[in-house]
């Protein structure tokens, strides 16, 4: 498939039970269906200010996104619960363009806040997050969603970061330079791969960088214990600094190391 055929992609925003049906059996290709939305919640959440976007290629659903009201006792937001694309159409943007039209379908309905979870070490996810969409991470939530056993999960606790996006806002430009800003952790490599070797708690900067591999997945499944040791060297810095004031506002590839991406944090009071 060409990157040319993605130009004729349609996003809808889905009503019916057969296109929520639809969803339904992509959701449990692309992971299982014990993880897969049952079809009358996402019907109860498109009537009750939520909603589902599918994604077509020729009538064909190849991604989706679902999105449900949330409330945390002081401000309504939108919880992004979910975005999927058929394994044989990745690597093509689709899910920056789902993404894009869920902010512009969350306006229309009168939502200035999207929220959503992601593994921080999942580099992808990352990218289009934080460098792509602007969004900025504020809260590390450890085990979150408990053990899993689908095989990107599979052994590693289910840490998160919490997105925030302000749809309404406009985001900053971010032009910084590597160059000078203080590691929270100290990296070496072994056999191709990072290893993280010292962490760092008591910087006092305007910013810091937290590396991260840019292929977790490889390394769990080549060395289980490195991705271990991964997880728990990055839970200590990010928990400690989002605690103290820090939120973490854009990932880059690492310019001193090969297959590494690095975050950038900043005190909260001073982005804009």
């Amino acid at each position: 498939m060409k990157q040319e055929a993605v130009t004729s992609l349609v996003i809808k925003n889905l009503h019916t039970v057969e296109d929520l049906e639809a969803v339904y059996e992509l959701e449990t290709c692309i992971w299982s269906a014990e993880e897969a939305v049952p079809v009358n919640h996402t019907v109860a959440t498109v009537k009750n200010g939520g909603f589902v976007l599918g994604a077509f290629l020729e009538e064909e659903l190849i991604g989706f996104q679902y999105s449900f009201p949330g409330f945390d006792g002081t401000k309504v937001y939108l919880c992004s619960h979910s975005l999927g694309i058929h394994t044989k159409y990745r690597a093509f943007g689709i899910g920056e363009k789902l993404k894009n039209a869920q902010k512009k379908t969350a306006l229309e309905k009168g939502y200035d806040l999207i929220s959503w979870t992601y593994d921080p070490l999942e580099t992808v996810n990352a990218n289009l997050n934080l460098h792509k969409l602007g969004a900025i991470c504020t809260k590390y939530i450890e085990n979150a969603y408990g053990e899993m056993s689908d095989g990107m999960n599979a052994g590693i606790p289910t840490d998160r970061f919490l997105v925030e996006w302000r749809i309404k806002e406009e985001a900053p430009k971010r032009q910084w330079s590597q160059e000078a800003v203080p590691r929270a952790i100290e990296t070496g490599r072994t056999d191709g791969f990072s290893v993280p070797e010292n962490t760092i708690l008591n910087i006092e900067n305007e910013k810091i960088l937290i590396p991260v591999p840019g292929n977790f997945q490889d390394v769990k499944k080549q060395d289980f214990a490195l991705a271990q040791k991964w997880r728990e060297s990055t839970k200590a810095v990010f928990v400690h600094y989002l605690s103290s004031g820090w939120i973490v506002t854009d990932l880059i590839k690492d310019v001193t190391t090969e297959n590494q991406y690095i975050y950038l944090l900043e005190k909260e009071e001073g982005y804009c």
